[in-house]
Formats: structure tokens, C-alpha cells, sequence
């Protein structure tokens, strides 16, 4: 009686458990006294099916899964054609059993060997003394067995795909050895999940589990009316696989969000190229023709290209400007060239555009405000804080009455608003405005200040060619870049631009 009745109280969990049990789920019981592999391969479902059916059966105490992680050893790009076509200091070899005593430079010729793949294969010959290096001469040391026998690193380009664990010492001398040179191996971590079935997995362990209990809704269904037919339960607690939804980078969120900040404050949008004259990026904000920022170290300059300047009027008013000064200014004091006011560059600073706009601006727009955020371009050497293109964003007010203190509140509006509220500010030397200040905000993370704005006042040397008279111009450049490294807690600036898939699926958006 006892075990008829345990019998029945199986039979009513099975009944049950049926009514939980997906299509997935209901496949892979059968085979669940199997290997992953094989519950793939009799199931008929791929890897991920799989894994996913036996979560779900995680979940229903039917069984535990056990991540195992691992290294696999895998081919390159590289490997993949030397495998096909020989390493290269194998064919080097064969070259040499046939040309022994030959110089370098006829090697080199005759070989048909890429420099760098000669330079490598002469180094690893060298470093397994088959061979020579002598007055510039190479020489054959290999014997005839030593030729003909295939090199560790070969054979381990034989074996791969393999696991890291299952190499011997030399194979693992031969992976080091690889594993400095372009894209012949790869090394990735591997996740692979083993389970261990409960009692009550293994109880119904290779059973079939049939269901006639309604999935989905289909026109089939209806038309047939399903009657006395239930449908599956759902367990709406059941973790289910992340679904990321198409969105923009962050950075072009960002850069959204800092636009979106300006309206608000009244500001109109400046547009303008990337690829600019000399004249607006550098001489219509006085910037000397001397000065070292227009170096090629500095600067993308565009080869062989000539811009045509403004009308000659505003030309020859920025010409004054340099040579003689204006408003009671000496300028430059050198001969100004219009020639190099004509090379063409990427623009270094979204600067430009407020010298474009500012030059088209009528009296009746008075009082004006306008803001840019954009690229711009700059020879610098990459590292964290530093790449050759970066993302600026740009402010100025065109007001008879604005002053200093003013442009102290715009910029601890605009910090407190993109979500820096600790700031603070000291003098600094800009060639295009006077007073010139620097904003720095605190960094919590860092627990330094990072320097975020250059701002100032326009100097007269600007404001008198462009717009006819000496008007107080607010202006600031905020590195837009390092607003987002500071506000998204990124230490590279690298990661900016990475597109690395977990990292942009995970971004939370800027508030």
C-alpha cells in the first residue's frame, strides 16, 4: 500500500509538472542522462535552447547547473593561412636548403617573403641555431632531420581549436612563442555549463512528457474552437533572457542631452563643417601665424588644398587686426600672409563657428545667445586623456552689458546642470579672449579637480573685425569628452569610442 501510494504521488507531481513544461523543456527530459552534446544532438536544438531549457528546469528543482569556465586556444587570422600556406619560417627554410650562404639582401629578394615575415622567420631560425647569421651572410646549421621534422609551434597549429588545459609543456612554450605575432592564435575564455540532476530529476530522467495544453493563441485554434482544452501555466517569476533594445551610444546621448541643456538656457544651435580654413580656426580669433599651435604636430592640415576666404573687406579688417591692432591694440606686429590664412585643416575647435556666426550677425539680433556641440580634430598622441578627435561643446554671449561675473554664472549653470555642482575657477592666457579663465570641477571618483572649461571674454582683436565694434562676447569650450568620462565614471577616454557591446548594453543614460 505504501508504495502504490508513493506511486500515485509521483504520478499526480509528473501531472503537474506537465502543466509548467515548455516545448523546450519537454524535448531535452528524455535525453537528460546525457552530456550537453548529445541532449543537443538527440533533442535537435542548438546550444542555447539547451542551456535555456535547462534553467527553466533549474528552476523546477529537476536539476543544478554548474558553470564551468575555461581558456580556449584558437586560430587566428593569421593561423588560419599558415596553416593552408606554412609558417613562414618553415618556407623560409626550404628556400635556404636550396640556397645555403646566400646575404640577407638577396633572402630578402628572392624569398617571396614580406619583410616583416622575413625579419620574424630569420629570428625564430636563429633562435633554434638552424641557421647562421654571418657578414651579412645566412647559413644553413639544420640538418636533414632537423628540416624535415615539423616545429612545435607547427604542430600546435595543427591541434587548435584546444583547451589550455590539455597542453603539455612544449605546446605551451610553442603558445608563447605564437601568441606575440599578429593574429596567428587567439585566446578566449570559454563558458560552458555541466549539470547534476536532483531526486526528482532523476525520477523522471528519460521519461516523455506529452502535453495537449495550449502554447499561443493561433488562427488554427480559434477556427477550431479548443474546446475543454487548458492553456500552459506561466511562471511570471521565472528569470527570462535579457532583451536589450536598439538605442543610441551614449555619446550621441549625451551630446543630445547637453544640446537639450542649451535650449533651455535660451541658446540657439551654431552648425557649420568640420573641415575649415585657416582663416576662421585660427586668424579671425587672432591667433598668430607664428604661433605653434598651427604646426603639423598640432594640427591636420589637408594636403594641396586652398580655401576661398570671406569678402576682402572682413579680410582686410582681420588683417589690421594682426599687423597694427585695433581699439588700441599693436597687434602682432609682423607682416600678415594670406596665404596661409588659405590652408585648409580639420577644425581643432568648435571655436570657428562662433567667429562664423558672430561675422553674420546683424545689429537688430542683439542681445544674442548660441552654443555648438561638435567634433574636432588635433595631431595628439592617444592616451587616456588625449585622442586625435574629441567632442567639444561650445557657448557665447553677444550682450552690450554682459561682464566677467556673468560668465562665471553661465558656467556654474551649465556645470550644476550636466551634474557637477562642486566647481571652481582660475586665471589662465587664451590668445582670443581677456580675461581668460579655466573651469575645473571636482572629481569624487578621482578626488582631484579635472580641468573641464577655457573660457573668457572675446578681445577686441575679434569682436572689432567680425562684428563692426568692441562688444563684451562671452565665450567658453567645455572638453565634452571629459564631461562624459566624469559623468559615466570612465577612466579612459579610449572607452569612449570602443564599442565594446556589454559596456554600451549596460550604459545607464546621462541625468
Amino acid at each position: 500500500m505504501e508504495k502504490q501510494a508513493k506511486g500515485s504521488t509521483g504520478q499526480n507531481k509528473i501531472e503537474k509538472l506537465a502543466e509548467h513544461l515548455s516545448p523546450l523543456e519537454r524535448k531535452i527530459i528524455p535525453f537528460l542522462r546525457e552530456n550537453v552534446s548529445a541532449i543537443m544532438e538527440k533533442s535537435g536544438l542548438d546550444k542555447v535552447s539547451v542551456i535555456r531549457a535547462m534553467s527553466f528546469l533549474q528552476q523546477k528543482g529537476i536539476l543544478k547547473l554548474e558553470p564551468k569556465s575555461g581558456i580556449m586556444i584558437e586560430l587566428g587570422v593569421n593561423g588560419i593561412y599558415y596553416r593552408k600556406n606554412q609558417l613562414p619560417e618553415r618556407k623560409l627554410l626550404m628556400f635556404l636548403e636550396e640556397n645555403n650562404h646566400i646575404s640577407i639582401e638577396e633572402a630578402v629578394k628572392k624569398s617571396k617573403l614580406i619583410e616583416n615575415e622575413f625579419r620574424v622567420s630569420l629570428g625564430a631560425l636563429k633562435g633554434k641555431a638552424l641557421i647562421s647569421v654571418s657578414n651579412g651572410k645566412i647559413s644553413l646549421q639544420a640538418s636533414k632531420e632537423e628540416i624535415a621534422k615539423k616545429s612545435p609551434e607547427e604542430r600546435l597549429i595543427e591541434m587548435l581549436p584546444i583547451e589550455h588545459e590539455k597542453l603539455g609543456p612544449e605546446m605551451l612554450y610553442a603558445l608563447d612563442k605564437l601568441k606575440n605575432r599578429k593574429e596567428i592564435i587567439e585566446i578566449r575564455k570559454k563558458q560552458e555549463s555541466e549539470f547534476s540532476l536532483t531526486e526528482f530529476g532523476e525520477e523522471i530522467a528519460g521519461m516523455e512528457i506529452k502535453s495537449d495544453l495550449i502554447e499561443e493563441v493561433t488562427p488554427e485554434i480559434i477556427a477550431e474552437g479548443a474546446k475543454n482544452r487548458k492553456f500552459r501555466k506561466y511562471d511570471v517569476n521565472a528569470p527570462v533572457p535579457v532583451i536589450y533594445g536598439g538605442k543610441r551610444h551614449f555619446a550621441s546621448q549625451s551630446a543630445n542631452y547637453a544640446k537639450k541643456i542649451w535650449i533651455e538656457m535660451g541658446f540657439k544651435e551654431m552648425s557649420g563643417q568640420k573641415i575649415v580654413s585657416s582663416f576662421w580656426n585660427f586668424d579671425a580669433l587672432f591667433t598668430a601665424q607664428d604661433h605653434p599651435v598651427r604646426e603639423m604636430h598640432d594640427t591636420f592640415f589637408i594636403k594641396d588644398a586652398i580655401a576661398k576666404l570671406p569678402e576682402k573687406e572682413l579680410v582686410e579688417k582681420v588683417r589690421k587686426a594682426h599687423e597694427t591692432g585695433v581699439s588700441g591694440s599693436k597687434g602682432w606686429n609682423y607682416m600678415w600672409k594670406e596665404k596661409t590664412a588659405q590652408r585648409v585643416l580639420l577644425r581643432t575647435h568648435t571655436t570657428c563657428l562662433s567667429a562664423q556666426t558672430l561675422s553674420k550677425l546683424k545689429k537688430d539680433e542683439l542681445p544674442a545667445k548660441y552654443f555648438a556641440v561638435g567634433k574636432c580634430f588635433r595631431n595628439e598622441t592617444v592616451d587616456w586623456k588625449h585622442g586625435f578627435e574629441f567632442n567639444q561643446t561650445e557657448g557665447i554671449v553677444i550682450d552690450p552689458n554682459a561682464n566677467l561675473r556673468n560668465l562665471l554664472g553661465y558656467l556654474k549653470e551649465l556645470s550644476r546642470k550636466m551634474g557637477f555642482s562642486n566647481v571652481k575657477f582660475q586665471p589662465s592666457f587664451f590668445p582670443y579672449t581677456e580675461p581668460s579663465v579655466e573651469g575645473l570641477v571636482w572629481h569624487e571618483g578621482k578626488k582631484e579637480w579635472v580641468e573641464i572649461f577655457a573660457a573668457g571674454i572675446f578681445r577686441p582683436e575679434v569682436t572689432v573685425p567680425l562684428l563692426g565694434k568692441a562688444l563684451p562676447v562671452l565665450a567658453w569650450g567645455p572638453g565634452f569628452d571629459r564631461l562624459m568620462m566624469m559623468a559615466y565614471d570612465i577612466s579612459d577616454m579610449r572607452q569612449l569610442y570602443s564599442n565594446d557591446l556589454k559596456m554600451l548594453r549596460n550604459m545607464r543614460f546621462w541625468r
